[in-house]
């Protein structure tokens, strides 16, 4: 089998490309696989590659990449993985009808779980600023209290978190939460069932935006999903709702999300995805002082970049054994 990784440089500190081309050695484990390593600036367009691959890891799957046209000029291709957890809506039934197995990479659960939950303890705590004031104003300016709180302190014990979107990521943001002693909420467009989610109780959409005083999002982008955070569903949140994103930019209305802010039915937003990125121009999501914007940097743990590689390849000798794990086109 001849494999085509297609693995992005680092991104990581502490941890080299170098080191990521290293841990795909691995693969040299396994009998009659053969591979390549590019990087995504040396792709021009997915149907121009070589045709004499069985298997591509690590594209990325966006709207208009995997097409008909692709697999007529890659009759061989019959495995693809995305080693991200998110992907866009793709044409299922299409891919199934070439015989590709498609698979993603559940890596970065905890990883990017947490990475909420710091979205969330800054916009309770402001951890930052507070360090700030004690190392510059507190000793610059003259009678500065030593212990004061510079904004709104917020304990999560007690409050109603809503989880939209229960898939690993969530439910390990949800777990989280509980250990705060939040009660958690959640809608996902396919209940969940299993004894792990006793401590979840799964409502309704409408109910969740109406009774939760944080709303964290963790679902996947299509076009059911698409702005779900939008003017109404703004309209039917608790005012002063807490808003955090890990997900993906455009499920969430920016122009609605800024008035929300604007007017203070949003009381805070921490994100850590836009609907443009990279942004062409700053966002007034930006510069606005009740919202934290970072750059999609929440899978960005050296832990978490290489325990991609590893499931990456684990899942592909699933493929190989004829019991596929993470298959997205079923």
């Amino acid at each position: 089998m001849k494999i085509l990784v297609i693995q992005e440089p680092s991104m990581t500190p502490g941890l080299s490309t170098e080191q990521l081309y290293q841990r795909w050695e691995q693969l040299k484990n396994i009998q009659g696989v053969e591979y390549n390593i590019m990087a995504p600036s040396d792709i021009t367009h997915y149907e121009a590659l070589p045709d004499d691959y069985d298997a591509w890891i690590g594209i990325y799957i966006s709207k208009g990449i995997l097409t008909e046209t692709l697999f007529k000029k890659h009759p061989r291709l019959k495995y693809i993985a995305t080693t991200s957890h998110g992907f866009e809506e793709f044409d299922k039934a299409m891919t199934q009808r070439y015989g590709v197995t498609i698979t993603n990479t559940i890596y970065g659960d905890f990883t990017i779980a947490q990475y909420a939950m710091a979205l969330l303890l800054e916009t309770c705590h402001h951890v930052s600023m507070h360090h700030q004031y004690l190392k510059e104003d507190y000793f610059t300016k003259p009678n500065q209290r030593y212990t004061v709180a510079l904004n709104r302190q917020i304990e999560l014990c007690g409050k109603t978190v809503g989880v939209l979107g229960l898939g690993a990521i969530g439910f390990r943001f949800a777990q989280m939460a509980h250990g705060f002693g939040a009660r958690i909420i959640s809608y996902d467009q396919y209940p969940k069932k299993g004894s792990q989610y006793d401590f979840i109780e799964q409502v309704s959409l409408e109910e969740m935006l109406q009774r939760s005083d944080i709303i964290s999002i963790h679902c996947p982008l299509t076009k059911d999903t698409y702005q779900i955070i939008n003017q109404q569903t703004i309209s039917q949140m608790k005012d002063g709702v807490i808003l955090i994103n890990t997900a993906r930019g455009k499920l969430i209305d920016e122009a609605a999300l800024l008035e929300g802010l604007n007017h203070g039915k949003i009381y805070a937003a921490g994100l850590d995805v836009l609907a443009q990125e990279p942004p062409q121009q700053k966002s007034a999501l930006i510069d606005h002082p009740h919202c934290i914007v970072t750059g999609h940097i929440a899978w960005l743990t050296a832990e978490s970049r290489l325990r991609g590689i590893d499931l990456a390849i684990e899942n592909l000798k699933n493929y190989l054994d004829g019991q596929p794990t993470s298959v997205i086109n079923r």
